[in-house]
């Protein structure tokens, strides 16, 4: 049984917006006609702590639902091979991640279906907690820490672009066996769309949570901090970068979670404790800087490519079943990208969630659940 929830009760401000995309589907429902799942999910519990972590190969068939590594997720991860890979299109992704290892924390739940998640840019396995647990009754969940975020140690020679982070998901998702529920959102969602397109047969169905699509407002209100776009100008930068560094870890977490939630009080205060341990333990990481300012590079990079290499011309090669997810306030990726989103993936529908930012997974975990089992339960029936 499911209901069904239609975005017109969060409308997309109209102001400036481009023309509503043609659905590359015709012959499918109205884009916004999302069903919601009534089925039953466990109580949503905000004080839950992350899943547990652990480190599992990339690329070489691993045993699938049994770790090959250490259960400390604080512990150091080993070093990658010489670089030499191809990525999911073909050219090469700047290193061979055939023998690394990514750091993953897996939610127990119905081993008949597992749903992989992919994190933002900045973000880590931990943005999943809430919705792998609302979603354990249905499906195993496999949080990733993609290379040089989390705990997982990117090989050298990694080149942080949205195709090698998609190579080294592939790779991963090549050693279950079977096809996952994707999910990403983000970065995440950018690599998880190019991972849709390039390797559908790795991909169940695809969920999309404020997807990393180009946006190329000028406009500093979306960096955690406005001084972050001074720090790399010459002369002014340096000084600026020395009063970034004297943030505490709480500080930077608190400047995120404001940036990637419509509403940050709404964030428990135990979670903001465990993002600024996090954020400590990243920093004595001698990768962790480097990771983000790349891969930050390349996704700017990514939205001025122009043609067949573009998100855009991407998105309409996706022939999965797919779930879009957007939030009114969302300050990172505007919501005006949504409709477009979705419209250009043949087999799409979208939810804009209102009072909602840039991580509805983490501050709707409950409507997000009922939504992707929605999609799961009409694909299953031929009505998606």
């Amino acid at each position: 049984m499911s209901e069904t929830a239609s975005s017109t009760s969060a409308p997309i401000p109209q102001h400036r917006q481009r023309p509503a995309v043609r659905s590359a589907n015709p012959r499918r429902g109205p884009l916004t006609h999302v069903p919601l799942s009534r089925a039953s999910l466990p109580a949503y519990d905000p004080m839950l702590p992350p899943w547990e972590g652990s480190w599992e190969p990339v690329g070489t068939g691993g045993d699938r639902g049994h770790s090959t590594g250490d259960h400390a997720p604080d512990g150091p991860a080993p070093d990658g091979p010489a670089p030499g890979g191809r990525g999911v299109d073909g050219h090469n992704a700047g290193a061979d991640v055939g023998g690394m290892r990514l750091h993953v924390r897996r939610t127990p739940g119905l081993r008949e279906r597992t749903t992989v998640y992919v994190h933002g840019l900045g973000g880590s396995s931990t943005n999943w907690t809430d919705l792998a647990a609302q979603l354990a009754p249905h499906a195993e969940g496999i949080a990733l820490d993609l290379p040089g975020f989390g705990f997982s140690e990117p090989p050298r020679g990694f080149a942080y672009s949205l195709g090698a982070h998609a190579d080294v998901v592939a790779r991963y998702l090549e050693s279950l066996g079977r096809p996952v529920d994707l999910v990403g959102n983000s970065m995440g969602g950018a690599v998880s769309l190019l991972l849709a397109a390039r390797r559908p047969e790795l991909v169940r169905t695809l969920t999309l949570v404020s997807p990393a699509m180009p946006d190329r407002r000028p406009d500093p209100r979306r960096l955690s901090d406005p001084r972050m776009a001074l720090a790399m100008l010459p002369v002014v930068g340096t000084p600026v970068r020395r009063q970034l560094a004297r943030l505490t870890p709480e500080e930077r977490a608190l400047q995120t979670i404001r940036l990637v939630y419509a509403d940050a009080d709404r964030f428990p205060r135990h979670r903001l404790t465990e993002q600024a341990e996090e954020f400590a333990a990243r920093s004595a990481q001698q990768w962790a800087a480097a990771a983000l300012a790349r891969s930050t590079l390349e996704i700017f990079r990514s939205w001025f490519t122009p043609g067949p290499g573009s998100l855009w011309s991407a998105a309409p090669r996706v022939r999965v079943p797919t779930l879009v997810v957007w939030g009114t306030q969302d300050r990172v990726i505007s919501v005006r990208r949504a409709r477009r989103t979705a419209g250009a993936i043949p087999s799409a529908r979208l939810l804009v969630l209102p009072r909602t930012g840039h991580v509805a997974q983490m501050e709707r975990p409950v409507t997000v659940a009922r939504a992707v089992l929605g999609m799961w339960e009409h694909v299953a029936d031929g009505r998606w």
